[in-house]
């Protein structure tokens, strides 16, 4: 990140920010499961973003 903006700056940075999202989320009863649309206005494209839950592997808990 640039130093006085905590913008994600490569693809890692964002993971980790959009898992930090997610758990708080989720953590505060939020249902993060499901599709938004994310309209952004004429400077930057909208997006579709959907999130769903998936199993965990034994050999990952």
């Amino acid at each position: 990140m640039n130093p006085g903006d905590d913008s994600p700056t490569a693809e890692a940075e964002f993971r980790d920010e959009l898992r930090a999202l997610l758990r708080r989320a989720h953590e505060e009863g939020v249902d993060v499961e499901g599709g938004w649309d994310c309209r952004n206005g004429s400077e930057h494209p909208d997006w579709d973003v959907v999130v769903s839950e998936v199993r965990k592997s034994p050999a990952s808990e």
